[in-house]
């Protein structure tokens, strides 16, 4: 019996065209003998793989789907190289993997398989909007999408301001790109004056802005959000 492959995790980027200066070598160097992957979307990781310019031909790779709507049960049958030898990488669409992502299942089930997981350093819009918001680095929680019915997203904004008082606990969210206006205005609405919320906007791209201001300060200089991926944080005094 072959020896199993390791599972990888490759960093995508999560800003277009940033690859030349967010990907490390490291992962173009890992990535240089992987053949097998399992991916978020295909086409997305095809076009990042290619932009990488480390492959003779991305016809000779093998793509799998691991996304939001995989099975447990269906991971055998994805993850199966591992077992015949061959390392596998996951990709997410963007950012890495396994963090507020789907790759996530595929870890625990190479943990659950005595296979060997290797995670590769890249961009995380998480980490790098907490790094530069000023806000408390030394405790927070994500809590990816909030809702969207008006009353729950109220309720949801307020319970999580009580938890950050109590805790001193940065609270982290992000926001589908076209509602980042929407949700800009409940923030302000619900959250205390004087709580200080961090608004950071393409990340890594050429439109990158990060600013962390009280609320009555945004209150009066409300910004218009561009429909770009966006990491809102926030910290109650």
């Amino acid at each position: 019996m072959s020896k199993p492959g390791k599972l990888y995790l490759i960093p995508n980027v999560i800003a277009d065209a940033s690859q030349d200066y967010v990907i490390p070598a490291q992962v173009k160097e890992s990535l240089r003998s992987i053949t097998h992957f399992v991916v978020e979307d295909v086409r997305t990781a095809r076009r990042y793989l290619s932009s990488l310019k480390i492959f003779n031909s991305i016809e000779a790779l093998h793509f799998q789907v691991l996304n939001k709507d995989t099975k447990e049960q269906e991971l055998a049958e994805l993850l199966k190289p591992l077992n015949e030898g061959h390392d596998i990488g996951v990709i997410s669409e963007s950012g890495c993997p396994g963090v507020a992502d789907p790759g996530a299942l595929a870890v625990n089930y190479a943990h659950q398989h005595n296979i060997q997981v290797i995670p590769l350093v890249g961009p995380s819009s998480i980490l790098l909007a907490l790094m530069a918001s000023g806000l408390n680095g030394q405790k927070f929680a994500f809590h990816g999408y909030l809702p969207i019915d008006g009353n729950e997203v109220s309720k949801a904004i307020k319970a999580l301001e009580s938890e950050s008082r109590t805790k001193n606990q940065t609270q982290i969210f992000i926001e589908t790109p076209y509602r980042n206006n929407s949700l800009l205005d409940h923030l302000i609405k619900h959250l205390h004056p004087n709580t200080k919320l961090s608004i950071a906007i393409d990340i890594t791209g050429t439109t990158e802005s990060i600013q962390t201001k009280e609320i009555k300060v945004w209150a009066v200089n409300k910004p218009s959000l561009a429909k770009t991926p966006a990491v809102f944080s926030f910290l109650a005094q």
